[in-house]
């Protein structure tokens, strides 16, 4: 499968409910197996403090203390909160916590501590009290170990509008939740550990991506040609933004595109004559070196023969560029990757994609996509999910909200990939990115398909080359040599 299911805190509850057993024995497994693994992480912990909340989360920090402490080990509960307010299985795992003598104290330290805070359930911002805990807890400098959720994130969203635990891992329980892997969540979560506690599986909204998924990707057959293969038509270029369509270009080529034309500003052809010897050159009419709506023909011309267009790379922001993206996007009915400064021209358009009949692929950065919706660009960062599924919503296309976390969202949920590395974050690789989406559309594949795959692909190629370059001074085309030996270890699907 190239894909797992990622669960919500109300899909986590829809399938502790179809358990059939009790939830004290759900509690009990569910500590249990945080204990085994503090256990082979840390056999030399000399203490360690299990620090727990009232809730439900609480009660599963009362089992890995008891099982730490039944292990031989000195084990200290810290308890935010009052002890009356501790109720039903975290009240039954309290009492047999204390009649096995495990200490209660005020605060601790331990060489390992134990955030079981807040569980799935948590949302919104810490209360006082639990935010001066989850400070404490971060000030330790001793290894932290989150139950299920770092306290703090949002489980359901990745959120964390205040103080939020910062954990070096986090043990969670049947299978990964949205906010371990969607930020600014996955920088508090560390590394996940899954634990099954026998629960089934259920239905999920939104699934995380894994490397599988580059085996649902065409790749060129004996009977191809470049024609068959994928034709991609890459519009963009202006006065000092040139290595944008180029790289675009490039990377649609090595992402397995068949052919590959580009149609920029004619004062600027011979720059790209000179710069892409493998992409075909269509000069169109410009003003000063930008294009102007008298390249329209020329450009609806070119795309005849393409089976997926990328507009907007380098392509400039003038009042001119943006009459220029809305008539093609009436007049083309090919499939559609809008990035840079297409997407500029679109932001106060978005009618212009919704009432498009052929797939269109959004690919933002937090800008971008702030810019789209009329919001901050912080409120999108600290509200990915909810920023990427209202702006597939709001343009009735596929969205793909880039990042170190990316996210892929149609109408039908949201795909997470996560697959890159801190090298990606350098100019150019957003047009990597928007070339090797182009070609996957042009070979046929889903549009919502096709960017989680490019986004996969892209991922991979970076970890790619930094086995050669490392990731700090990694540049775009260091991406793009790394994308056909990434895609060519898996030739098992041709079309």
């Amino acid at each position: 499968m190239w894909t797992e299911p990622l669960y919500t805190a109300a899909e986590m509850r829809a399938a502790e409910e179809a358990y059939d057993g009790s939830m004290l024995d759900l509690m009990e497994r569910a500590g249990t197996a945080v204990a085994k693994s503090i256990h082979r992480r840390h056999p030399d912990a000399a203490s360690i403090s299990v620090w727990c909340g009232t809730g439900a989360n609480g009660g599963d920090g009362f089992v890995i203390a008891r099982r730490l402490h039944e292990a031989g080990k000195a084990v200290e509960i810290v308890l935010a909160g009052q002890e009356d307010k501790v109720s039903g299985d975290a009240a039954e795992n309290l009492r047999r916590a204390r009649q096995l003598g495990v200490p209660f104290v005020g605060s601790t330290r331990g060489d390992v501590a134990v955030d079981a805070l807040f569980g799935t359930g948590f949302s919104g911002k810490p209360r006082d009290e639990a935010a001066r805990r989850i400070q404490e807890l971060n000030a330790l400098g001793a290894p932290v170990i989150s139950v299920d959720v770092p306290s703090g994130v949002d489980a359901s969203t990745g959120e964390a509008p205040g103080p939020a635990v910062r954990a070096d891992l986090t043990v969670t329980f049947h299978g990964r939740k949205v906010g371990l892997v969607v930020a600014p969540g996955r920088f508090h979560a560390g590394e996940v550990e899954v634990a099954d506690i026998g629960l089934e599986p259920t239905q999920t909204r939104h699934a995380h991506v894994n490397g599988a998924i580059l085996d649902r990707i065409p790749r060129r057959g004996a009977e191809d040609n470049k024609y068959t293969a994928g034709s991609v038509l890459v519009i963009g270029g202006s006065t000092g933004k040139t290595g944008a369509p180029c790289l675009t270009a490039e990377s649609a080529l090595r992402a397995g595109a068949g052919i590959v034309t580009a149609c920029v500003p004619a004062s600027l052809n011979l720059v790209f004559e000179q710069r892409l010897l493998e992409v075909m050159t269509r000069p169109c009419p410009d003003e000063e070196g930008v294009m102007t709506m008298d390249a329209a023909d020329e450009i609806i011309d070119a795309a005849e023969k393409a089976t997926a267009i990328a507009i907007g790379p380098g392509l400039g922001r003038t009042d001119a560029v943006g009459a220029l993206v809305g008539y093609l996007l009436d007049r083309l009915d090919k499939p559609i990757v809008l990035d840079a400064d297409g997407l500029f021209a679109v932001s106060d358009h978005l009618d212009w994609i919704f009432s498009r009949d052929a797939p269109t692929v959004l690919t933002p950065h937090a800008g971008e996509l702030a810019r789209l919706l009329g919001r901050d660009s912080n409120a999108v960062s600290a509200r990915r999910l909810n920023a990427v599924q209202t702006g597939a919503d709001d343009v009735g296309a596929v969205v793909l909200l880039k990042g170190a976390d990316t996210l892929v969202a149609s109408g039908r949920g949201v795909l997470v990939c996560d697959l890159g590395n801190p090298g990606l974050a350098t100019a150019g690789t957003g047009d990597v990115l928007t070339g090797i989406v182009a070609a996957f559309l042009a070979k046929g594949m889903e549009p919502k398909l096709a960017a989680a795959a490019a986004a996969a692909a892209g991922g991979a190629a970076a970890g790619e080359a930094a086995k050669t370059h490392g990731t700090a001074g990694m540049i775009a085309s260091d991406v793009i040599d790394a994308v056909s030996p990434v895609l060519s270890e898996s030739t098992r699907n041709t079309f």
